[in-house]
């Protein structure tokens, strides 16, 4: 029996972990919308494990990933995981019984990159697709990029990035996503 055969799917692994928290967060609403930290260490519990923040904070640097020391590398995954954990922390305190779908899946043999897409619908409002990019490695699949609503998380950042790194220095890159991580997230903090 190979390693992979035992593997979650893609498509599973998604659902199972958006249903997960999804009911976390319906059953304890206000624990989490009352207190940020508990919010992030659901996150950290639950999803990140799922993520690949190496791969995706070198697609999102760019070009400059490899003018980086690797001290500068580990850096830069340190502070654009919190970054993307406080973004996320955002979305979910905004969570408020919008009904997730699944769109179906279907993978080729073999394959080794997909896309799981989603859809978050609400009453009165268009469905916004959520597309989660996925990479196999040894550890399982791994989300590598997600777009929303056809914005690509990794390539988003990637133009902000390259600029502020062109401009300053990675140094610069590294201080200013520690100084945005410091700030209090007001948003998380007071969705009631």
């Amino acid at each position: 029996m190979s390693a992979y055969a035992s593997e979650v799917a893609p498509d599973v692994l998604v659902k199972t972990t958006t249903q997960d928290v999804t009911t976390i967060l319906k059953r304890d609403k206000t624990v989490y919308a009352n207190d940020t930290q508990k919010l992030y260490s659901l996150i950290d519990a639950k999803v990140l494990p799922h993520f690949d923040f190496n791969q995706m904070t070198m697609l999102a640097v760019g070009r400059y990933w490899r003018q980086a020391t690797p001290a500068q590398q580990q850096a830069l995954v340190k502070e654009f995981r919190t970054l993307l954990v406080r973004t996320y922390a955002n979305a979910l305190a905004a969570f408020n019984n919008q009904v997730i779908e699944f769109k179906p899946f279907s993978m080729p043999v073999g394959a080794t990159d997909v896309t799981v897409q989603t859809q978050v619908k609400q009453p009165g409002a268009q469905p916004i697709p959520i597309d989660y990019s996925m990479e196999k490695t040894a550890a399982g699949w791994k989300v590598y990029d997600v777009t929303i609503d056809g914005v690509s998380l990794v390539l988003n950042y990637r133009g902000s990035f390259g600029a502020e790194i062109h401009n300053k220095g990675v140094d610069n890159l590294i201080q200013t996503l520690a100084a945005k991580n410091q700030q209090p997230n007001t948003k998380a903090a007071t969705s009631k």
